[in-house]
């Protein structure tokens, strides 16, 4: 197998300059990214035109020797090319929990609401539930990403390369602003993803201008499992489920038994 040193171009997006990052093969056309305020760094890598069936897969797969985590860019709202992105530093995800981030969402909208709002969260009511238990893998993690992947690419979406350790992590790296209406700052919304990845073997396989898209090898099964992940989803993307199903229950029979997460933010 010929492996081919990382371009100039994808070294710069490394705080390390990409020291010992590899390739087995070699990337289309694309460039680097960078923020709209000054960085010493690159936000992200970018194909010029939609990614070949199989090369989200057959990136994922070199994550380990490259570094790079691949991302299906959406650009059916906005260009990513615009660079409206904020980056920040994956550090900054430690310093959070998703148990703390679902807490506070909580906390917050229950203080602000009328007692009759309080519907949309039943069958919880004012007392967040915490953190569903972990679900069970009904399938390798990387083979349904890589399935998802190729579902999503049919839509012809460019590829994007983050340098993150994780798939969660490119939240920070790339400065996605997706749920900007919803929270301030997307580090904490990292963490509730690297939660996910760790309890339902989820990975972040696209991003657009305000959605995400995941996928979920270890997806609720019961219904009591379903509705407390559903739970889960509200903190991290009320849209979701009150421009959808309405209510906790009708979203969780949506969610239940099922390989991919799709999240938008109005």
């Amino acid at each position: 197998m010929n492996t081919h040193q990382l371009p100039a171009s994808l070294c710069r997006l490394f705080e390390d300059g990409g020291r010992g990052r590899s390739l087995s093969f070699e990337l289309p056309a694309g460039d680097v990214v960078w923020p709209e305020q000054p960085a010493r760094r690159p936000a992200f890598w970018m194909s010029d035109e939609p990614a070949r069936d199989g090369l989200w897969a057959a990136m994922r797969a070199e994550h380990p020797r490259s570094g790079l985590w691949p991302v299906l860019l959406d650009e059916s709202a906005q260009p990513w090319s615009s660079a409206q992105v904020a980056p920040d530093s994956p550090d900054l995800i430690d310093t959070f929990t998703a148990a703390g981030f679902m807490s506070e969402v909580w906390r917050d909208w229950v203080a602000q609401v009328p007692v009759e709002s309080l519907a949309e969260i039943e069958p919880f009511g004012p007392l967040c539930p915490g953190l569903a238990d972990p679900g069970e893998l009904r399938a390798d993690p990387g083979s349904v990403a890589d399935w998802y992947a190729g579902v999503l690419g049919e839509r012809g979406m460019p590829l994007g390369l983050a340098a993150a350790r994780r798939g969660a992590d490119a939240l920070a790296v790339m400065g996605w602003q997706g749920a900007l209406h919803h929270n301030e700052w997307m580090v904490p919304l990292a963490a509730v993803v690297r939660s996910w990845e760790e309890r339902f073997g989820a990975r972040v396989v696209a991003l657009g201008f305000n959605t995400l898209e995941l996928s979920v090898a270890a997806p609720p099964v019961s219904p009591e499992h379903a509705i407390h992940v559903a739970a889960e989803h509200w903190a991290f993307c009320p849209d979701n489920v009150v421009q959808g199903a309405g209510d906790l229950y009708g979203y969780a029979e949506q969610i239940r038994g099922q390989f991919c997460w799709s999240f938008w933010w109005d």
